[in-house]
């Protein structure tokens, strides 16, 4: 929690445009007190989060990397509030492959990265996977807990924001398949840097996005927060690891009840 405090509260000082000076004179501190809260070296006083949130213009829950600033981020949210799994409940062929590569043969941390309703969590969980998973979405995570107790398996699932969230453990295996096309451009380098360094020796990354096509026409969802990729783009922050596979697919889709297509990026890389 402390780690993740001081690199929010660095974070939006910056985007703030506030010096460490700027912002311990509008709070009453010395700059060496900011100094050490944006290293992990000490916390601000309770008393002072109302104002540091006010400050950097995001909540207090958002300053400690548990939920985004309350605006609809998915627009999947009323989606999932049917009874009905929106996506189904079989797992992407992409867990096929996580399974085959990196098997719980032995205790195998697995986060999954944007877990929607739940499918692909509870395939692992069932497999045998000690599975964690997050996502935006407040019916995404109930109807994954719902999955779950209905298959009879444990994933530990919390709400959070992708672009807020950092990691501060170490998983095994790092899972997120439609998601990442949520993380602004400005942020991206950041997070999978943090992503890597929390990944323990020889694991795996199984991941994909969406990429732009001037032959695919927009897909017919509204998605204010989505943003564009580019093909290789993902691929380019591994390449100091091991690529697997890397390929680029073009599929038909029907989710929205209007058929369109979709280019997508996929990627499994390891760290070697």
């Amino acid at each position: 929690m402390r780690d993740m405090l001081a690199k929010n509260i660095n974070r939006y000082r910056k985007e703030r445009r506030l010096t460490q000076e700027g912002l311990a004179h509008k709070l009453g501190v010395t700059f060496q007190a900011v100094s050490k809260w944006e290293t992990g070296q000490t916390m601000p006083d309770i008393a002072l989060l109302p104002e540091l949130s006010r400050l950097l213009d995001v909540s207090i829950d958002k300053l400690f990397g548990y939920s985004s600033t309350g605006k609809p981020i998915s627009i999947y949210e009323e989606e999932y509030k049917t009874p009905e799994y929106y996506w189904g409940t079989e797992p992407n062929a992409a867990c096929y492959q996580v399974l085959e590569m990196i098997p719980p043969t032995k205790r195998v941390r697995l986060l999954d990265i944007g877990c929607g309703e739940g499918k692909d969590a509870v395939f692992f969980a069932r497999n045998g996977y000690e599975v964690t998973a997050f996502d935006i979405s407040d019916a995404g995570i109930e109807k994954t807990k719902r999955l779950a107790d209905h298959i009879g398996v444990h994933v530990n699932v919390f709400k959070a924001d992708i672009s807020d969230y950092r990691l501060d453990s170490e998983f095994d295996v790092l899972y997120s398949s439609g998601v990442l096309h949520y993380i602004r451009p400005e942020y991206r380098e950041e997070i999978f840097a943090n992503y890597k360094k929390f990944t323990s020796a020889e694991g795996l990354h199984c991941l994909n996005v969406f990429v732009q096509k001037p032959f695919i026409a927009p897909p017919p969802e509204d998605e204010p927060y989505a943003y564009d990729w580019k093909s290789g783009e993902l691929m380019m922050h591994y390449h100091d690891w091991l690529i697997h596979s890397c390929p680029e697919v073009i599929f038909d889709c029907n989710s929205s009840g209007i058929p369109h297509r979709h280019a997508m990026s996929k990627l499994i890389a390891q760290k070697a």
